[in-house]
């Protein structure tokens, strides 16, 4: 499976940082094996959940997600399980869970670390035997669906802490696949920049939104708490504020907060614009740092005097990379 089949989001990488998660993709897609996907928020689990999915012998049934963590407590059984009418106060009607509506499917359980310890009683029984009841119902069903679970959380402490059940633990972790966050595969942000330029130029009805090496330098500099779901928003931001025809990076960033003076789309830049681009990219790398060993001024070979010197010709204000960089 190549980059060029993985056209969505965090697995245009296919090719580079996630090679190690689409060989193990490839392994555990065709098996029904339960699967438990670990990484920060934002890395890319239910992609990687729905081309488990769309890779299984289930393709043709349902996949369905849902955010464990967003369920009331006292809803949980309700939302995965079902229930029948007047079971409780407001179930007017018969519902069916979670469970039943993934029948032949796949259901992913996002943020399963975030499930209270009785409802993790009642969804390890359904994980063996496959089978539940409705609340307020008295007759056991049987579905068949397999469980992709994930979480950002770490399952083993929870586990030693009691707040997970081992048992549970157990069950969903018969094969883990660990999505690296996106600052340790940086050679991908360029093409996941440049899909993401795409994607937002066909929504802003806009000409191709080209990804400048200035541009990928600064993508590459920043240390992406929010992981691929981040860059996608920082890449559409500087869509807008390009107005639909540039990508404004620096902008979109937060590195340069002063209005720019209109010019031309295809300006050729002067070369006070590319000396203070080119010590800004500096400063994202040096997180605001000008001297020392890991500096700006080391970076770009100049004794750091003469830096903050071109930096106050230039208008260039360091705090502003300082906070900027996470």
């Amino acid at each position: 499976m190549g980059a060029l089949e993985f056209r969505d989001d965090e697995l245009v990488g296919a090719d580079a940082g996630l090679r190690d998660v689409v060989r193990q993709i490839e392994q555990v897609a065709p098996t029904d094996a339960p699967v438990l996907l670990l990484g920060e928020t934002g890395s890319g689990k239910d992609i990687v959940a729905r081309a488990i999915h769309s890779r299984s012998a289930r393709a043709a049934g349902p996949i369905l997600r849902v955010n464990c963590g967003a369920i009331a407590p006292g809803l949980i059984d309700s939302e995965l399980f079902g229930h029948e009418r007047g079971s409780f106060t407001g179930a007017a009607a018969q519902r069916r869970g979670w469970f039943e509506r993934a029948d032949g499917g796949t259901l992913f359980l996002d943020e399963i670390g975030e499930l209270p310890l009785e409802a993790q009683v009642r969804l390890l029984r359904v994980l063996q035997d496959g089978v539940f009841e409705r609340v307020g119902g008295a007759d056991a069903l049987r579905v068949d669906v397999r469980v992709i679970a994930a979480t950002h959380r770490d399952l083993a402490a929870l586990v030693r802490a009691s707040a997970f059940r081992e048992d549970l633990y157990y069950r969903i972790h018969v094969f883990a696949i660990r999505l690296p966050p996106l600052r340790q595969r940086r050679a991908d942000i360029p093409i996941l920049a440049a899909h993401f330029a795409a994607r937002s130029g066909t929504r802003l009805g806009a000409a191709h939104l080209a990804v400048t090496p200035g541009d990928a330098a600064l993508l590459q500099s920043y240390d992406w708490p929010g992981n691929v779901r981040e860059l996608a928003a920082v890449i559409e931001r500087a869509a807008i504020l390009g107005g639909g025809v540039r990508l404004e990076i620096a902008r979109a960033l937060g590195l340069r907060t002063e209005p720019t003076a209109p010019s031309e789309i295809n300006a050729f830049p002067t070369l006070d614009d590319a000396i203070r681009e080119h010590i800004e990219r500096a400063l994202v790398r040096a997180r605001g740092k000008i001297e020392g060993e890991d500096g700006a001024a080391r970076l770009l070979g100049v004794h750091a005097n003469t830096l903050r010197s071109r930096m106050h010709k230039l208008g260039v204000r360091w705090e502003r990379f300082r906070r900027a960089v996470v």
